[in-house]
């Protein structure tokens, strides 16, 4: 952050008879990557997740448990860290005035953030923009995925949802998530940086009548495939005229993603009956054209991976860094036709710089791969058609035995997950405890959920299933996670071992198959902490590995593969 940025804003919330400033991460999608960063802009912190408040006199940045060690580094300077889970801005300020962007929050947010005690004042121009001018970018048009590749046709979706409005007893749903229209009409766009996101709502009557509100430019395409009228799309700036001119009296909303400004134009008119969107929930259980999809997906990208894993467990030039290695990586990637670009900005972390569980190299933070480092990659691809995401910890020198057990810990955790009953371990929240149990005998955490929900050919990250100590979610045939536990020594190193899953069915059993086709390094297991179940898992995973990927690779690629066996 540049201290002349910051003085400008001080001087804006001074004009405006203000104590502060609320800035968040988000846009007004709610999507977790953003073109236009504002949060970073003003508090240099690059992070997926946070909220700065900008006072007179003091600064807060307010982030959860994985970015404490990054916000630390990258706005300590000018900012008070603190941690979610232990205040929140309610429990540190009163007796305040501030102003906040309407767009960029939800009523809920606003209520769980900030409580009675702080007055808000809504502010039509957001002072971030007032100082650091949005980037004009090409905006690409969205497209349609066919039924053939979405496995099942928008209208049935659509069907699903009017089911859904009857039963409700309700005249409109407007869907404010854009992954959730994607999913909806089988659309896809390029609007954020590593999801195929389209940037649209969409308002659907029980006449079966739905408008899509976005930019009229980028819709030349399904005017033509998704038949669509004209009278059909509508420009942002138009959705107070079109609230105005619907006939009904109950509306469904989605509270986690519309914002405070479009929520009150419904509410002039309409009785909000649900603050739900199911899509949420019909989006998160994949049908067998998705898992087939992704299935494939993750074996050219198993390929591209163990391609890179061997290429850097074999590198012998002290030159590599952490910045030509994610290099590196992509081009193993970029060597399949069906890559397209990263599922998220990979995480490239050498010896300490692995302990900061987001971290992202620069230019400024690059360091060169040290021989005697653990080194952590989180890494993933958008193919057509699937979203994949992996994480592996390798070293290149023989490590001392508490740095193994900590490892095999860890792996532990990971295999008491995929290998859990689900019938009995039918949540995140007892799936949780399984993954940590191993680390909490020894009084050993790490600071962040287990795994995350995962969406097909969408956001790396969706809900409504997660495997943490809060979702009680029940999980159903079809929905896919991720399964990554570590371990963070700060300033020393960091370890995870992520896997993505798909919950499946056999003889009426819920089971969890693999969709990551990677090697586990075995260079770092202490083989006396494993009991014979987990030998033989490593072993039998190995096998899969080998069997899908195999035919691929080289013949000393093959060989060193047998190795893991």
């Amino acid at each position: 952050m540049k201290k002349k940025g910051l003085n400008t804003i001080l001087k804006l919330i001074s004009d405006l008879n203000l104590d502060g400033y609320i800035i968040p991460k988000n846009d007004n999608f709610f999507t977790e990557q953003v073109k236009h960063n504002r949060l970073k802009l003003i508090t240099n912190f690059s992070g997926s997740a946070g909220l700065a408040i900008i006072l007179l006199k003091k600064n807060y940045l307010f982030v959860d448990s994985r970015y404490t060690i990054q916000a630390r580094l990258e706005s300590g300077k000018f900012f008070q860290i603190k941690k979610f889970h232990e205040k929140l801005p309610k429990d540190i300020l009163s007796n305040v005035v501030l102003g906040f962007d309407p767009n960029l929050f939800t009523h809920n947010q606003l209520s769980y953030l900030f409580g009675s005690k702080i007055k808000l004042k809504a502010i039509e121009k957001n002072l971030i923009d007032q100082i650091f001018k949005k980037k004009r970018t090409k905006e690409k048009p969205f497209y349609s995925l066919p039924t053939q590749v979405a496995g099942i046709s928008y209208s049935k979706k659509i069907n699903l949802l009017l089911r859904y409005l009857k039963n409700k007893k309700a005249d409109f749903i407007l869907i404010s998530a854009p992954e959730n229209v994607a999913w909806l009409l089988n659309i896809r766009g390029s609007d954020t940086p590593y999801s195929p996101l389209p940037n649209c709502n969409l308002i659907l009557g029980k006449n079966k009548k739905f408008y899509l509100i976005t930019e009229k430019h980028k819709t030349k395409k399904l005017l033509i495939e998704r038949k669509l009228l004209v009278d059909q799309v509508i420009e942002r700036n138009n959705f107070e005229n079109l609230i105005n001119s619907l006939k009904g009296k109950k509306f469904i909303i989605d509270d986690k993603t519309l914002s405070v400004f479009n929520e009150n134009i419904i509410k002039k008119k309409f009785l909000i009956t649900s603050r739900i969107d199911p899509c949420y929930f019909f989006k998160s259980i994949k049908n067998s054209i998705e898992i087939k999809n992704m299935i494939q997906s993750h074996i050219t990208d198993g390929v591209a991976l163990t391609k890179f894993l061997f290429w850097i467990k074999n590198f012998k030039n002290k030159n590599l860094t952490e910045l030509s290695a994610e290099k590196k990586l992509e081009s193993f990637r970029k060597k399949s036709k069906k890559y397209l670009y990263p599922s998220f900005s990979t995480i490239a972390g050498t010896g300490s710089n692995g302990a900061i569980v987001h971290y992202r190299a620069t230019k400024k933070t690059n360091k060169n791969i040290n021989q005697k480092d653990l080194f952590l990659c989180d890494s993933g691809g958008q193919y057509k058609y699937g979203t994949t995401d992996v994480t592996r910890t390798i070293c290149f020198s023989n490590q001392p035995t508490w740095i193994k057990n900590f490892y095999t810990l860890v792996l532990k955790g990971h295999i008491a997950v995929v290998t859990s009953d689900i019938d009995k371990n039918n949540t995140g929240q007892k799936l949780d405890i399984h993954a940590r149990k191993y680390l909490k005998e020894y009084k050993l955490d790490y600071g962040h959920g287990t795994g995350h929900g995962v969406g097909y050919f969408l956001n790396v990250h969706e809900g409504p299933q997660s495997i943490s100590k809060f979702n009680r979610i029940k999980l159903k045939e079809g929905m896919i996670l991720s399964n990554e536990p570590g371990f963070y020594k700060e300033g020393k190193f960091g370890i995870r071992i992520e896997n993505l899953v798909y919950v499946r069915k056999k003889n009426k059993k819920l089971f969890f198959e693999n969709l990551t086709l990677a090697p586990i390094d075995i260079d770092l297991i202490n083989y006396k902490l494993l009991n014979k179940k987990e030998k033989d898992y490593l072993l039998n995973y190995h096998l899969l590995v080998y069997s899908k990927i195999s035919k691929y690779l080289t013949q000393n690629e093959r060989r060193w593969l047998i190795k893991n066996l």
